[in-house]
């Protein structure tokens, strides 16, 4: 049995291992510029505890973290939530835990007064893709705002609610 919640203090250390374990299995680089790099990895509670951001995880019965994925403002253009963050180990992908974080993620755009979301990825991440183009994501031809991660990203999609 799984529960997902939101972010709490406590979860900083696992959250950050799994974003460093799945974007090395997927060779995520550091230096290539994507979110493993970025400097607030190890203090996600504090980022997601700010006015319009939010953070799921996914948690086991034996309190274990096993995923999560959250969103903000878009930097550069605050009239836009940015998903950001979804890692899940290899246990719970196939799930349904990342469509499941979307539909939240949705939810709380429209509770916050916001039209749409924005993400980056990158073909690396083709299973994630294909759900994001599921759920009615739109491709974009160049980046919105300034993530830091879109010269790493070459995929930028967007959804309107």
């Amino acid at each position: 049995m799984y529960q997902v919640r939101p972010i709490q203090v406590q979860d900083n250390a696992q959250i950050a291992r799994i974003i460093r374990e799945v974007s090395k299995e997927f060779g995520l680089a550091p230096e290539s510029g994507f979110a493993v790099a970025d400097p607030v990895l190890d203090d996600l509670y504090t980022v997601y505890s700010q006015s319009n951001t939010q953070y799921w995880v996914i948690e086991n019965e034996q309190g274990e973290i096993l995923g999560g994925g959250g969103l903000s403002p878009l930097k550069g253009d605050h009239t836009i939530l940015e998903i950001q963050k979804m890692y899940f180990l290899p246990e719970i992908r196939g799930l349904g835990f990342a469509k499941q974080l979307l539909k939240k993620a949705f939810q709380f755009t429209l509770q916050q007064g916001f039209k749409s979301c924005y993400l980056e990825t990158t073909k690396e991440l083709w299973q994630a893709v294909k759900l994001y183009e599921k759920l009615g994501f739109e491709y974009l031809s160049h980046p919105k705002g300034n993530t830091g991660h879109s010269q790493a990203c070459e995929i930028w999609m967007e959804k309107r609610l």
